[in-house]
């Protein structure tokens, strides 16, 4: 019987609003092989851009992996970037044939009547080239790399595809060295996500013969930023008898806000310099269920399109929070089974190689300040062998003092960056 040879996925996110770190250059030389000019990336007049195609499908798992992230989570904070887990899964079916890229076509919400394999790809390379625009006003690269073992010969339409796609990196490792291996990649995620995210794989099985990692870094400042001098301590209520203390700020500005009666939330953006928003949701007290429950993208859509600029009082807290997440346990739970199994068909990645998935990792971290918001994610993918606005005669207070709702939107692409739910915003990061 063939060996069964492990691959890994590593999916991170990072979304954060600080200085420029020592890091920065990496990146640029990173997006440099990413054309960005609108020739490079443009289409014919009236023809429907590659980006626009994939937007609805990866909106619907966005929020389809929010509610299995949220079975687990329970009382925890939720933070993650359904951008790079889509992408690192997508790109890792270039490789797979059969019921298993079935599979993973389902998972991320792909119907191949509505949308065909190859549009599916030109989607997600269109999305990268627009995302590492290097001219934008807010901070925004995400990238991919493949570390491969020095005894796996990738088949040439895998290694073309996730390279002119994908723009992928393909980085020779030696995995019989496991822990020099892990100390590449490692310092590799920390590279990348400007030393938002260290140390993240502890070890690697022995008998893993890849690793696939996707990253995201993030950082934008607000359009309107808050008045240091007015951010002051106050209570965020955890729940009805238990509260904690945090750092608020405050404004009273114009912004664009929706109150949603039928779902009894309250919706606010806040826009960053350049295409991207930030929309904060605050369920009325006794409400996040409802309203997480009806996280669907005609949902976020309605929000969008009801949004009108109002004068408000608004209280929301600082926070820098983190999410780890064991992508395959959830997956698994979404129907993506055979990647993960002995049955897994990933045939078109490597020569004479049978192959599964045997461990995918997801992590990011945000912060949010007065300024803005700075975030980053990782995933890591792992192969080894088989084996309408209520008006008011006062200016509304929304207080956001008890749990709520983020989602990070880049506009361009009409992508959702990053999704969380902050319960406590006080909490260690994991």
């Amino acid at each position: 019987m063939k060996p069964v040879l492990h691959l890994c996925l590593l999916l991170l996110g990072v979304q954060v609003q600080g200085q420029c770190s020592r890091y920065d250059l990496s990146d640029e030389q990173q997006v440099q092989n990413i054309p960005h000019s609108p020739e490079e990336h443009s289409q014919a007049e009236g023809e429907k851009l590659a980006h626009v195609k994939i937007a609805p499908s990866n909106a619907d798992f966005a929020f389809r992996f929010y509610k299995q992230v949220r079975e687990e989570a329970g009382n925890k904070n939720i933070f993650f970037s359904p951008v790079s887990i889509s992408t690192a899964f997508v790109m890792l079916s270039l490789g797979a044939r059969s019921n298993t890229l079935t599979q993973l076509h389902n998972g991320l919400a792909f119907n191949l009547t509505e949308v065909e394999e190859q549009e599916i790809h030109e989607g997600f390379q269109h999305l990268l080239q627009l995302l590492n625009d290097p001219h934008q006003e807010v901070q925004l690269t995400m990238g991919n790399a493949l570390f491969i073992d020095n005894r796996l010969k990738l088949l040439q339409k895998f290694l073309d595809d996730v390279t002119n796609f994908y723009y992928s990196e393909v980085i020779s490792s030696n995995f019989q060295n496991s822990a020099d291996a892990t100390q590449e990649i490692n310092k590799y995620i920390e590279i990348k996500t400007h030393g938002k995210i260290v140390d993240l794989l502890k070890s690697l099985d022995l008998d893993t013969m890849m690793v696939l990692v996707n990253y995201i870094f993030f950082k934008g400042y607000w359009e309107k930023p808050f008045n240091d001098l007015e951010t002051r301590d106050d209570d965020f209520l955890l729940d009805a008898k238990n509260s904690v203390k945090v750092k608020m700020m405050h404004k009273h500005k114009d912004f664009n806000i929706h109150r949603d009666e039928k779902l009894s939330c309250w919706v606010v953006e806040i826009p960053y310099k350049g295409k991207a928003t930030a929309l904060f949701v605050l369920p009325d007290e006794g409400t996040m269920k409802q309203v997480e429950d009806a996280l669907l993208k005609e949902t976020v859509s309605n929000w969008m399109q009801s949004l009108k600029k109002r004068k408000i009082y608004l209280d929301l807290p600082k926070f820098t929070i983190s999410g780890s997440y064991d992508v395959k346990r959830l997956f698994e739970k979404m129907g993506v089974t055979e990647v993960f199994s002995d049955q897994a068909d990933l045939s078109a990645v490597a020569e004479k190689t049978l192959l599964k998935v045997s461990k995918a990792i997801h992590k990011a971290v945000v912060a949010v300040s007065e300024q803005g918001t700075e975030a980053a994610a990782v995933t890591v993918i792992e192969i080894v062998p088989t084996s309408a606005c209520t008006e008011f005669s006062l200016p509304p207070y929304i207080r956001f003092n008890r749990p709520f709702l983020v989602m990070i939107f880049d506009e361009t692409t009409h992508s959702i960056l990053f999704v969380g739910k902050i319960v406590n915003p006080a909490a260690a990061e994991d």
